[in-house]
């Protein structure tokens, strides 16, 4: 399927869930994929995605009345698939390189190997373990607290993308590109009315709440190795998750 007659906001959604999940999507030219950066604002709308077809899995679990933490469990196992594990590679790589380095040099290639350490694994549990707990507690709402965290979550990649540097000269990150702030507040946009559809008013709390962990995760980067990589992207996506999580079980339940 030629996809240059599409219009570049489709493409760009498109893009968006080429670059952020492992779904089979229609073949992208390169033309398309040197427009990664200004795609960026599209990030939501793939999360909304992967959310409303994992959620959907969840929700079945719950109509054949297994109990609402078996359900969590299928959901998450159903992002990962998704996502190809992207987000949770990431989240392990940086935990892996940020603690277990002195230097920004030593963490970058830390990040980049392919073992997983303690930290990593520690992060991966813990984290996982938290949202899979989050996730019972949120089901019972039903489908569209989901859909509005997978998108909530996703919002915050732009926005660490504009504001720091790319701390090495490739990988993923790299080569995607920096999108302007115009573009990373689109996103938020973006997020916020998909959250508002599906929450109402707590879609605000919800986009508070990975602001939040954003200007955390990056604050740490900028410390910890000066700048951003895939990896830190990832492990910013799964934290904001987690917050937007408990943001709505504050707020819904």
């Amino acid at each position: 399927m030629k996809t240059d007659s599409f219009p570049s906001w489709f493409t760009d959604i498109l893009l968006a869930g080429t670059l952020l999940s492992r779904v089979p999507l229609p073949h992208l030219s390169e033309a398309t994929f040197a427009r990664g950066a200004q795609a960026a604002w599209a990030y939501p709308i793939a999360g909304a995605g992967l959310g409303a077809v994992a959620g959907l899995v969840a929700s079945l679990c719950l109509a054949l009345g297994l109990p609402a933490i078996f359900a969590a469990g299928a959901l998450l196992i159903m992002l990962t698939v998704l996502t190809g594990a992207m987000h949770e590679d990431g989240l392990g790589d940086t935990a892996d390189g940020f603690w277990g380095g002195f230097e920004p040099a030593r963490r970058l290639e830390i990040m980049r190997d392919s073992h997983t350490g303690t930290y990593g694994i520690l992060a991966l549990i813990l984290i996982t373990g938290l949202r899979w707990s989050a996730y019972a507690a949120l089901l019972p709402l039903g489908l569209l607290p989901v859909i509005a965290v997978a998108a909530l979550s996703r919002a915050g990649i732009p926005c660490l993308m504009a504001a720091l540097p790319h701390a090495r000269d490739d990988g993923l990150s790299k080569s995607v590109g920096r999108p302007d702030v115009p573009t990373a507040v689109l996103g938020l946009g973006v997020a916020l009315l998909l959250a508002g559809l599906c929450v109402g008013g707590a879609a605000i709390g919800g986009l508070l709440a990975i602001l939040a962990a954003t200007a955390v995760v990056g604050a740490i980067a900028r410390s910890k190795i000066g700048g951003q990589t895939g990896d830190v992207l990832g492990a910013a996506q799964q934290i904001s998750e987690l917050c937007a999580l408990v943001a709505f079980i504050l707020l819904l339940t």
